[in-house]
């Protein structure tokens, strides 16, 4: 009897983790700037998270302190915890959560730090070389488990893959093509374990045309990665399969996706100090589509006062931005059976149809009118941050 209570309690935890891991996993990449045509390197990340509700708000410090924008969860009331962000001398880290490096006892309720480290990066870091000075004096146990990727004016990106005691850098001028990928997992941790080696395998799918062709622009990471039912282990899109009914599993997008967000940098310079800040405010460009990506709209963010769309806030009921409102209401119209498992079934005939009203299909054509002319007024120098 006590055999099985032991067996049956292994099941129950190795579920609970599968779904926390689930409740938590993201999509990111890190682009060098000679990837790109314009020659701007760009950081990205498609969030999935339990927790639904986010918002964007920019943070003005004092004492010192660099001030910064970033997306946050609705009920953060305090914003301290980042989830991807910039700041005003061209620094930007997000993360992954990783689950295959961690190796310390360490309790749960000492970890998921990520978010807290990430705010103190934002506040204090200039260069890709400070993150890693930041991970190497923080107090030990860090309490962290994650993938952290940064980017600064200098064209530097890195992914720092990070457990409660130390780190692994993996430098973006050193990674095929310039270009780094990860999801759940740590390519410096324990072999297969972690999660998200299919969405991994979308990714690179997805993005090795523009690569090749050094085109990886924001738009190909929102428009065609954040929207893609591509499915690597049945080497097929799903969104062309004709059914109408599809499985939701591993695909980049995720019931649970919350976020698609891409931190679009400058032409690097020499040296980080030597552009003033009201430059770089005006150049950097946080690309934020907020909610269930493949029905968000695409709204530009920068780093200063007014330069966070009132609907990104969170000046909604509970905290919560109008626009992730909407787009939860978007999200819902697509899992719309709401029996048994029906959050596990996307109705593909509303993101995609033969009338081309499916969301994906309007809203593509309205994200990249948003990109053309939001470049235009910034490449103009006619661009005014603070309307």
């Amino acid at each position: 009897m006590k055999g099985i209570y032991y067996k049956v309690l292994a099941v129950v935890v190795i579920f609970a983790l599968s779904v926390s891991a689930d409740a938590r996993a993201c999509t990111a990449a890190i682009i060098g700037a000679d990837a790109t045509p314009d020659g701007r390197p760009l950081l990205w990340k498609h969030r999935d998270t339990s927790t639904i509700d986010n918002k964007v708000e920019y943070i003005a410090t004092k004492g010192g302190e660099y001030s910064y924008v970033a997306l946050f969860n609705a009920d953060d009331r305090k914003c301290e915890q980042a989830w991807i962000g910039m700041n005003e001398v061209g620094f930007a880290v997000m993360n992954t959560a990783s689950y295959n490096i961690k190796d310390d006892n360490v309790p749960q309720k000492k970890m998921d730090r990520e978010g807290y480290l990430m705010t103190i990066a934002l506040k204090s870091c200039r260069t890709v070389d400070d993150f890693a000075q930041l991970l190497s004096t923080l107090p030990r146990p860090m309490g962290v488990e994650a993938n952290f990727g940064v980017i600064d004016v200098e064209g530097n990106g890195a992914f720092f893959e990070t457990n409660n005691d130390s780190y692994v850098r993996y430098n973006l001028d050193e990674a095929p093509g310039h270009v780094l990928i990860r999801t759940n997992y740590s390519h410096s941790g324990r072999e297969n374990e972690g999660y998200g080696f299919v969405r991994e395998a979308n990714a690179e799918h997805l993005l090795q045309p523009y690569i090749v062709t050094r085109s990886v622009t924001a738009e190909v990471l929102t428009e065609v990665v954040s929207r893609s039912f591509y499915h690597d282990l049945k080497k097929k899109d799903m969104s062309l399969s004709g059914d109408k009914w599809v499985i939701d599993q591993d695909f980049i997008p995720r019931y649970k996706s919350t976020a698609t967000v891409v931190i679009e940098g400058i032409v690097p310079v020499a040296d980080a100090t030597e552009l003033p800040t009201d430059y770089i405010t005006e150049q950097y460009i946080m690309w934020t589509g907020i909610g269930y990506p493949p029905c968000s709209e695409i709204l530009p963010v920068w780093c200063a006062e007014g330069g966070v769309p009132e609907c990104l806030r969170g000046v909604g009921v509970n905290g919560h931005s109008p626009l992730g409102d909407e787009v939860k209401a978007r999200r819902d119209d697509v899992f719309s059976l709401k029996k048994g498992n029906g959050n596990k079934y996307i109705d593909m005939t509303k993101l995609f149809n033969a009338d081309g009203t499916g969301y994906v299909q309007r809203l593509t054509i309205l994200n990249r009118q948003t990109y053309e002319k939001t470049r235009r007024l910034r490449d103009s120098k006619t661009l005014n941050v603070n309307e």
